[in-house]
């Protein structure tokens, strides 16, 4: 399990205990599974009618991309990289085909394998860039998907407060205010709920896919800038530590924000623009 996601559960769970414990009389005031109906299924719904069902379902199988510790291999790809251009400035069709084999990232496979065919290199880029282009829009709508479901919790909490404010008004001629109060707390926790989901869950999932988009970018743009490389076969060594410094870089710039006016190091002529697939020979080999 992905450390940081183990202890911001622990945590809040452990906040919640203490909570309940100790800032009220009696904890079960905390458990109203009708006002948790309210809120999950309310939520639901409303998720099911703003997507299509195919995008939901599939949305919902990341939660346990959040949970695992998804590794990204950027040492592995650099390396990969470098055996593969070294054997390419060799010319030795062979060997590369051979070590092109023994490539795991897909992505990567498919940028050396354009090279090997003598693709010229602005198809290569042309290609790639749209593959980083695409994965971003589409892993963006994923996370998307659980902000929309952080708007709809609090305002399906405040629904179910509405309701068990209208049954408090139904029983205030009663007079008995024992009564009163304990519906009047019943009804309050629907927004508890609400607004627990929201921020505890729905956002979390939310950034956390952010993140991991971001990331894989990094690495992307790292193996596009690799391919650049091995296509104007310039020296291992040299692409070795481009490429190190090129993720470097990026990774600063995720934390710390652009530096240097959108500049980046490396051989890349192109700007970070979003070009079409290119109907050439490039674009018809992947």
């Amino acid at each position: 399990m992905n450390p940081s996601t183990l202890i911001g559960m622990v945590a809040s769970v452990l906040l919640l205990v203490v909570v309940m414990i100790f800032a009220a009389e009696d904890p079960l005031l905390f458990i109203d599974l009708p006002g948790l109906a309210i809120v999950l299924v309310g939520t639901m719904a409303a998720t099911f009618m703003s997507y299509p069902l195919k995008e939901v379902l599939r949305v919902f199988k990341l939660i346990k991309t959040v949970i695992r510790n998804e590794r990204l291999y950027t040492q592995k790809d650099i390396e990969e990289l470098v055996d593969v251009s070294r054997l390419w400035i060799r010319e030795d069709p062979v060997a590369v085909e051979k070590a092109l084999q023994r490539v795991t990232n897909p992505f990567l496979r498919t940028g050396v394998q354009l090279v090997i065919e003598r693709t010229p290199e602005e198809d290569i880029l042309d290609l790639l860039q749209w593959r980083i282009s695409r994965m971003k829009a589409k892993e963006a709508a994923e996370a998307q998907l659980f902000r929309v479901m952080a708007s709809y919790a609090p305002a399906f909490g405040m629904i179910g407060t509405l309701v068990g404010l209208v049954n408090m008004m139904d029983i205030l001629g009663t007079g008995d205010m024992v009564v009163i109060g304990r519906h009047l707390a019943v009804a309050l926790m629907t927004t508890f709920y609400g607004i627990l989901l929201a921020n505890l869950v729905f956002k979390p999932v939310a950034v956390k896919l952010e993140r991991r988009t971001e990331q894989r970018v990094v690495l992307m743009n790292m193996v596009m800038q690799g391919i650049a490389m091995m296509t104007a076969k310039r020296s291992p060594s040299l692409m070795r530590e481009t490429l190190k410094s090129f993720v470097a870089h990026y990774e600063d710039e995720i934390f710390d924000g652009p530096q240097d006016n959108g500049r980046r190091p490396g051989l890349l002529r192109r700007g970070p623009a979003t070009p079409k697939p290119t109907p050439g020979a490039g674009a018809n080999r992947s």
